[in-house]
């Protein structure tokens, strides 16, 4: 019996749609197709695995029928078809494509709401969160408030973890187990802006126990996640994709570190600055004197409202 493998895949995939692919793509694709059905074992990244199959054949077989084009993210094409073709076209056409799927933009703004549900109803945050107006902060001159305000800032309150007891005991010992959080949310993150919206991230949440960099596309290219988890390992940012199809689908792709410690300096500037910071706070002293939540955070959108949001804005379904 003949063992149908993943290189097996790439040539059905290749050979169907007769167009260069990433790795992603390319499983996507397979999975659209029923193909994946076909393999034994696919483990956790079969996209990963795609990818090397292709790697090594290219390397080891100087006839292989696969070639790569382009860069970041880098895709794999049939060398037949390709011949057939002149390789500037092709990759003129790549760029149209990645163009066009740029330009589909959304205002960051409208990604809020989908982040609101999906920390609210995520078991790692249950957080309440509040949208930061940066046009409500004092205006001083350029750059003294660069990157210094985040989208969107949350709270995690213990009232639903914790008996009423322990949270008196809590409040008796002058500690509590409140945690804050800190997000900045883009459209969409490839390598060309990665540093810039990374390092944007680490700055405006500095304050908090942790902090995310949060994305809707996030650009299918090995390179970029590694540069990811390396900057995720040196400075502890974390990164959230939203799925606008199905909001408690989006995940943490990588997580935050913890801070025990918060930046004082840093929340007592950003209170003075804005007042959407400074209501947050006064919100979270409210609702720890009655231990329940009673303030007015954002609102979080119900499945049937999420859904008819999404549509109204025109994201994909």
């Amino acid at each position: 019996m003949t063992v149908y493998t993943f290189l097996d895949l790439v040539d059905e995939i290749l050979e169907y749609g007769k167009k260069p692919l990433s790795e992603r793509e390319l499983w996507d694709k397979a999975v659209e197709l029923g193909l994946d059905k076909k393999l034994g074992s696919i483990g956790k990244t079969p996209w990963k695995t795609i990818s090397a199959r292709l790697y090594v054949d290219m390397r080891d077989n100087e006839n292989s029928k696969y070639m790569k084009i382009g860069k970041r993210p880098t895709r794999f094409y049939l060398r037949e078809y390709a011949d057939k073709e002149d390789l500037t076209t092709i990759q003129v056409k790549l760029e149209d494509q990645q163009g066009t799927e740029k330009s589909k933009q959304y205002n960051e703004r409208d990604i809020h709401p989908l982040l609101v549900k999906f920390i609210n109803e995520d078991p790692h945050f249950k957080a309440y969160a509040k949208t930061v107006y940066h046009e409500k902060s004092i205006r001083k001159r350029e750059g003294v408030n660069k990157w210094l305000h985040p989208d969107i800032v949350a709270v995690y309150f213990p009232f639903e973890d914790f008996e009423n007891l322990t949270t008196e005991v809590q409040k008796s010992l002058s500690v509590n187990s409140i945690k804050l959080f800190s997000f900045e949310l883009k459209i969409n993150l490839d390598f060309s802006r990665l540093r810039e919206y990374y390092f944007q991230a680490v700055s405006n949440s500095s304050w908090a126990n942790e902090g995310y960099l949060v994305c809707l596309n996030i650009q299918d290219d090995s390179e970029l996640i590694n540069e990811l988890q390396r900057l995720n390992s040196a400075f502890g940012i974390g990164v959230i994709k939203l799925n606008n199809e199905d909001v408690s689908q989006s995940e943490i792709i990588l997580p935050a570190k913890e801070k025990t410690d918060l930046d004082w300096t840093t929340i007592d500037r950003l209170i003075a600055d804005n007042t959407d910071f400074e209501d947050f706070f006064i919100d979270i002293i409210e609702d720890l004197k009655v231990g329940k939540i009673k303030s007015d955070y954002d609102s979080v959108k119900s499945d049937i409202e999420m859904k008819k949001y999404l549509i109204s804005k025109g994201f994909k379904l």
